[in-house]
């Protein structure tokens, strides 16, 4: 059934009020960006770590802390099938919460075909009271409305649902980050599922910050993007001979439309950015600000920039 038509005033204020809410993330080589960075982003904004490869435990404990002192919420990554043992998980989650008041981490398996020490799943974590031991009330998980390509759709449903299940049952109240996505549909139909299906998550949209469609390609091959990936296709030739680069609007706009017709209830979009990470903060800065105006089935921010 279509979504009954929103008011412009409406759905500039829902799109306003969504980048004004939204978290995004960063990388330990971007935190010299921080204080820059703060100009853009209000203050307790959430901002998630991410984990590189090579990366230390280490450096997700200073990124975390810079984060902290920057005047965010930091929310970092953590890949349990890199972790050694549970005493690493341990001393990880204590100093976190220690030394840069982490209140929540994101919990993923990593991509790794191995286990580094007893964590092979999320669940595995999850079954035990390590993170409400040391502090945590909150966890968030990963979503993915598209599937995975190295993991069967089925045993993808099975699993988010497990993990809503164990994170409940550790008293953790739970998030699902999905994965980066380019149409709105798979999320919108994978989050109607999940309420029919009762479970009232809260449920985070994650998208592709303004970035080159050349980058866009290469992050979307390498993590995995589903179906949605062929948006990227479909923008006119001459259209990106113009910007050289795509953004989120349409979908954003999408989205606004979706939660403000009460079609669905999503609690917030989420920014990867690899576009940059002040490039990212300035985009939300803009059209939080109301820099923008609708056009067609996108909008226009203040550079011309247009989905």
């Amino acid at each position: 059934m279509q979504s009954p038509p929103v008011s412009e005033i409406a759905l500039t204020e829902a799109i306003k009020h969504l980048a004004r809410d939204a978290s995004i993330e960063i990388n330990v080589q971007d935190t010299k960006h921080l204080a820059a960075s703060a100009a853009l982003l209000a203050p307790g904004k959430k901002i998630y770590v991410s984990h590189l490869p090579k990366q230390t435990w280490r450096h997700t404990e200073e990124a975390c802390v810079a984060v902290r002192a920057a005047g965010f919420d930091p929310v970092p990554h953590v890949p349990v099938r890199l972790l050694a043992d549970e005493l690493t998980l341990e001393r990880l989650l204590s100093t976190l919460v220690a030394d840069a008041k982490v209140r929540e981490v994101l919990l993923i398996a990593g991509d790794y075909d191995m286990a580094a020490g007893p964590y092979g799943s999320v669940a595995d974590v999850l079954r035990s009271q390590v993170l409400k031991n040391a502090g945590l009330a909150r966890v968030s998980l990963a979503g993915h409305p598209e599937g995975h390509p190295k993991v069967g759709l089925a045993e993808i449903r099975r699993a988010e649902r497990e993990k809503l299940h164990l994170a409940a049952r550790a008293g953790l109240a739970a998030s699902l980050l999905t994965q980066f996505f380019f149409e709105p549909r798979p999320f919108l139909d994978w989050l109607s599922q999940l309420r029919a299906d009762g479970i009232q998550v809260r449920a985070v949209a994650g998208l592709a910050g303004p970035a080159r469609l050349a980058t866009l390609f290469k992050f979307a091959l390498r993590c995995g993007a589903g179906p949605s990936v062929r948006a990227l296709g479909t923008r006119p030739s001459s259209l990106m001979k113009l910007i050289g680069d795509l953004g989120p609007e349409s979908l954003v706009r999408s989205l606004a439309q979706a939660r403000l017709s009460g079609a669905s209830d999503f609690s917030r979009i989420h920014l990867f950015c690899f576009g940059g990470y002040l490039r990212t903060c300035g985009w939300l800065h803009g059209v939080a600000s109301g820099h923008f105006r609708l056009h067609e089935n996108t909008f226009l921010t203040d550079a011309g920039h247009q989905a």
